[in-house]
């Protein structure tokens, strides 16, 4: 029985020394201030950073960043919502920033329902019945898909490049060249070379992804040094790592999330008031035409011309003025 009481106490000794790891590496990032307040809280599997701003009887909006982003894309974003009585929160997504998990043994997943997941876990810790959510690139598959999967949870919608749920057996299919062009990344992160690559030059890699993302914005240094800080975090090449081989289908996701992928592998209509945007990104889809049948309550859609993927950091108003006028 003592023996047992010593395994068990050795047990217990091991998760807080790799709490207090990962609470170690927490401190060294810096937040704009412009995002308020950064706070951790244990949420599901996570113990999730963010930022808190706005007066605490507001309507609760969050916003999701994207891949290789972090929450500084809504440095601008965050003070005008704030200043329309917002009250608004800005989390880092799994492997991003100081959002860690809280034990060593989960598996990094970067599946779409884990992380639709990640974010209802997150309004439940901070008991948000229902928010705004608004996102790009990871964030807006995020935010669709919570909001195809938990409407009640959510006021409304703003999605940058529109419906982008991923679908396994449509993401086998063959495009064309240019399009194949354009999704390199996803088959050098298929190979053992990609993952290497990637690990060794996190840094300069997704610099290269921001400029061929956003060809006509003019980012300096200090702007992107303020992201690349989010992608020293212990779990960042594993989860991206994992999210694209799964979207490939080389890489299997976790059975508990079989149901909800299943859910979302028919393509649901979303059903609460949505504003979709488009912009130079999304080639021949900017004008949403595509996806326009997929939201069947207030719909519209909006184009913004010579803004690339970084849409809240690229487009600041418009991207606040979507959120405001999704919540009317």
């Amino acid at each position: 029985m003592k023996t047992l009481f010593n395994i068990l106490i050795a047990i217990l000794f091991m998760n807080a020394s790799f709490t207090n790891a990962q609470t170690s590496q927490q401190k060294t990032i810096e937040v704009n201030s412009s995002l308020g307040t950064l706070k951790q809280i244990n949420a599901g599997l996570l113990n999730v950073g963010y930022t808190e701003a706005g007066p605490s009887n507001g309507t609760p909006v969050i916003l999701l960043h994207g891949w290789p982003y972090d929450i500084h894309s809504y440095n601008e974003v965050v003070p005008i919502l704030v200043a329309k009585g917002y009250h608004v929160f800005t989390p880092y997504l799994r492997g991003f920033g100081t959002t860690t998990f809280l034990s060593k043994d989960t598996f990094r997943n970067g599946q779409q329902a884990a992380l639709a997941s990640d974010i209802i876990a997150f309004m439940d810790a901070l008991k948000i019945d229902k928010a705004v959510i608004g996102g790009f690139d990871w964030g807006a598959r995020t935010a669709v898909a919570v909001s195809a999967l938990w409407p009640e949870r959510v006021k409304g919608l703003v999605s940058v490049s529109g419906y982008i749920i991923v679908n396994l057996e449509a993401n086998l299919k063959p495009l064309s060249p240019t399009a194949e062009l354009g999704w390199w990344y996803q088959y050098y992160f298929a190979t053992e070379r990609g993952k290497e690559g990637y690990t060794q030059n996190t840094y300069d890699f997704n610099k290269l992804i921001w400029k061929i993302a956003s060809p006509l914005w003019n980012f300096d240094k200090a702007t992107y040094d303020q992201t690349a800080q989010s992608f020293d975090n212990p779990d960042h090449v594993d989860i991206v790592i994992h999210n694209y081989r799964w979207r490939q289908s080389l890489e299997a996701g976790e059975t508990k999330y079989d149901n909800l992928e299943k859910r979302l592998a028919v393509r649901p209509v979303i059903k609460v008031p949505t504003i979709t945007i488009g912009s130079d990104f999304d080639g021949a889809f900017a004008d949403g035409k595509a996806y326009a049948d997929k939201f069947k309550e207030k719909y519209e859609h909006r184009v913004l011309k010579g803004i690339g993927h970084n849409v809240p950091q690229e487009d600041p108003k418009s991207f606040a003025q979507a959120i405001i006028d999704v919540s009317k």
